[in-house]
């Protein structure tokens, strides 16, 4: 044991040792040394979709790692050498009420309704978890679960009102034992649109602690609080259009830069927000450079999917201002006609940070200052640094990509990752009481295996 005094280690002016060169010779050959085998010992390992080098870890500064597969690594650091989870998936028929969060209270919508548009990753998130080599079918063993629920879709369709999604909410988180057992910690909701979780109005007393899969970061302008929480929640990509993901049946090609009329575009329509009318007043005053025609997104004169993609991919940059919320879908679809997407949202969570270096593909622009200096600034930009950035954005669009997690690189292998860095061993609440044979109980000592629903929650 190391002693706590100082008894044979004097300190002072009569203590002084004298460094001689041998001395300093055998210094300099210890740091060699030292370097040598340091070096040695982070040579690179391969690796597949699921592992990495620890050599790939980025520290801030450094260039981003990007692969010729689009096969990004994810730091040690929290996340493990591969991923190695289990996730429980609620069936739809467990749990009285559920299916009323997937198909409405008269069961007419289907899940191929909600796969549409950009709320389609509240479905296609639950589909890929039930064909995921991690899904677990016993609960016991599970270090997640996943509540499926389709309620943005319900809630647009007319399937259920705002009180009856928080009430069937409610009704389904009152018959999950695990839920209560860990206050929900350990359990999974997916809110696909810029409502986030203020879908469900009562998310604050109930899964203010589970964990949250949204492309949504803020709602501050419309709430007094965010539903998002930087860490426990996740920012996932937003649903780009499946025929534009696909690299064989792409409906709509990149242009080469040289044949492309417009330096920069905004495709979207105004909703009296002020950076969208800024950019629609701005497109007035340089018609030739800007771009951002009045279109129809409904009725006989509805722009189409092809039609709007031929429009984004004209422009050098694509301007993606805020809306409704901090989030834009116009962001993640840039990527795949490879126009430079320009965010002009301040208050705006991007996905999967921990790996990508957004300054290398992307620019972000003070809201504030959206006017013709903008636009000098983007013609400054030669054409060479455009084209480095979109070399380096088709090797990280794949993590937008909702495809299986055996793909080597896809938005649910990246998810997974992130989820990874959420498990815990341990899990209780303030309702959760243990005794000294490893026995979980409720406060009336009622142990876990005896719990009976409606459970109060926690």
């Amino acid at each position: 044991m190391r002693s706590m005094s100082n008894k044979g280690r004097p300190l002072g002016a009569h203590n002084h040792f004298q460094c001689t060169r041998t001395h300093q010779i055998g210094a300099l050959l210890l740091v060699l040394s030292t370097f040598f085998f340091t070096s040695l010992f982070r040579r690179p390992r391969s690796h597949d979709s699921t592992t990495f080098s620890p050599d790939l870890i980025r520290t801030p500064g450094e260039t981003p790692l990007f692969t010729d597969g689009g096969d990004l690594s994810w730091p040690h650091r929290g996340y493990g050498p591969n991923l190695d989870l289990k996730i429980y998936v609620y069936d739809e028929d467990e749990v009285d009420g559920l299916k009323d969060l997937m198909y409405g209270r008269d069961g007419r919508i289907t899940s191929k309704d909600c796969l549409k548009g950009q709320w389609g990753t509240q479905v296609k998130i639950h589909k890929l978890l039930l064909q995921s080599r991690f899904r677990t079918r016993k609960k016991e063993e599970a270090d997640l679960f996943f509540v499926p629920a389709y309620v943005k879709c319900v809630r647009m369709m007319g399937g259920l009102k705002d009180k009856e999604i928080t009430e069937t909410y409610v009704k389904v988180l009152s018959q999950l034992p695990y839920f209560r057992l860990s206050g929900g910690r350990d359990h999974i909701f997916v809110f696909p649109s810029g409502a986030g979780a203020h879908l469900f109005k009562s998310w604050e007393t109930y899964i203010n602690r589970s964990i949250i899969l949204t492309p949504e970061g803020d709602r501050t302008d419309k709430k007094d609080t965010s539903a998002f929480n930087t860490w426990k929640d996740i920012i996932i990509p937003g649903n780009v259009d499946d025929s534009m993901t696909t690299n064989k049946a792409r409906v709509v090609k990149p242009l080469p830069l040289s044949k492309r009329k417009y330096l920069a575009n905004y495709l979207g329509r105004a909703q009296g927000k002020a950076g969208r009318l800024k950019l629609i007043e701005l497109s007035k005053q340089f018609p030739d450079k800007l771009e951002s025609p009045e279109l129809k997104f409904s009725g006989p004169e509805k722009l189409g999917r092809a039609e709007y993609f031929e429009h984004l991919r004209n422009a050098k940059f694509c301007l993606a201002p805020r809306g409704e919320s901090s989030w834009t879908l116009r962001f993640y679809e840039s990527f795949f006609v490879e126009c430079v997407p320009v965010i002009l949202s301040d208050q705006i969570e991007l996905p999967f940070q921990n790996v990508i270096d957004y300054s290398q593909i992307s620019i972000k622009w003070p809201s504030n200052r959206i006017g013709p200096e903008l636009l000098e600034y983007l013609e400054s930009i030669p054409d060479e640094d455009i084209e480095n950035m979109l070399s380096r954005s088709r090797k990280v669009r794949c993590l937008w990509v909702y495809a299986p997690d055996s793909s080597p690189c896809s938005a649910m292998e990246a998810i997974l990752w992130e989820l990874q860095r959420k498990v815990r061993q341990f899990h209780h609440s303030t309702e959760t009481f243990w005794l000294h044979n490893g026995t979980f109980t409720n406060r009336d000592l009622v142990k876990f295996s005896d719990w009976k629903s409606p459970l109060p929650l926690p």
